[in-house]
């Protein structure tokens, strides 16, 4: 465990990019990453370690209900201040064990906060016993100058509580840093609890239309049909509404967070899947907005993402 005087780096905290958020660019791509990992709709988000409460605001902003808690007395004060208007609770505790009580969360949020902590394994069971059934836990870490946790790593951490572990690279990006980096940075997003399909196999998939284009990705190391183009797509979860599904997938297949009104079905059918088992495909349209452009969200999972002429 590593060991900082957070109250004495409280006062030039924000001055990193990454932290502050005062650069419009690096506030908007937090933005965006944090609405893609947010839920579509109003929900209890609880920030832990949450610094001078940068992504606190922003997810204020995005219209949640937001506790922040740090164990510093100086970034909480700051993160009052900066938090003063939006209805957030600022709390001073341990992040590890947070001040909570009873109440439970739509969203756990840590950045930069697991690798701190003296048991993380310990702390992570804690905090998905905070999630409300089908809430998510989003981890944003790395490893720096040869500190931090790897995503194998932590991936590891979380196996015992979830089978849903969403992976997403953020070192290319270098609008969230303010500058290029050559370091493991990532976020995991992780449900509550296990999540099993339906006996019959519920598929759900995207036509998302731009003019007379669609958008295709090609597989890469899923064990089906790899190589090859589809929509972007998944599968319901157990008694999950098929537009919730649909909206959830393409949030963490393509980075595009839609709202139900956008989405229409276009197609029901029945079809096999690869073993021969029956399945049933639900087919969505929705348009291309170029204000939320679509991206590779799942590098691991698919090689390719472009738009293609359809018919072609």
């Amino acid at each position: 465990m590593t060991t900082i005087d957070w109250d004495a780096a409280a006062g030039s905290f924000d001055e990193e990019p990454d932290h502050g958020l005062l650069d419009p660019a690096v506030r908007d791509a937090w933005a965006g990453r944090l609405e893609s990992w947010l839920p579509a709709t109003r929900g209890d988000v609880l920030d832990l370690g949450c610094g001078t409460g940068s992504l606190s605001l922003l997810a204020a902003g995005q219209g949640h209900r937001v506790t922040a808690v740090d164990r510093s007395p100086g970034m909480a004060e700051l993160a009052r201040a900066k938090l003063a208007g939006t209805g957030a609770e600022v709390l001073v505790g341990d992040a590890g064990l947070p001040p909570v009580g009873q109440r439970a969360f739509d969203v756990i949020l840590a950045r930069h906060v697991v690798w701190l902590l003296p048991d993380p394994a310990a702390a992570l069971a804690h905090w998905f016993g905070l999630l409300k059934p089908g809430g998510r836990l989003v981890l944003i870490e790395g490893v720096w100058g040869g500190v931090g946790l790897s995503a194998a790593r932590v991936t590891a951490l979380l196996a015992p509580h979830t089978e849903r572990v969403h992976h997403e690279d953020l070192a290319g990006d270098a609008r969230l840093w303010g500058k290029e980096v050559d370091d493991e940075r990532y976020a995991l997003v992780a449900r509550a609890e296990p999540r099993h399909r339906h006996t019959e196999v519920v598929d759900v998939h995207l036509i998302l239309r731009r003019g007379p284009d669609v958008l295709l990705a090609r597989r890469a190391d899923t064990g089906y049909a790899d190589g090859l183009l589809h929509m972007p797509s998944g599968h319901a979860e157990d008694g999950e509404d098929v537009r919730e599904a649909m909206i959830r997938e393409a949030a963490e297949e393509i980075g595009v967070v839609l709202d139900p009104d956008e989405v229409r079905v276009a197609l029901v059918m029945q079809h096999r899947g690869p073993g021969g088992g029956a399945r049933m495909g639900w087919f969505f349209v929705a348009e291309y907005d170029a204000e939320h452009p679509p991206r590779n969200a799942e590098p691991e999972k698919c090689s390719e993402l472009d738009w293609f002429l359809q018919g072609s």
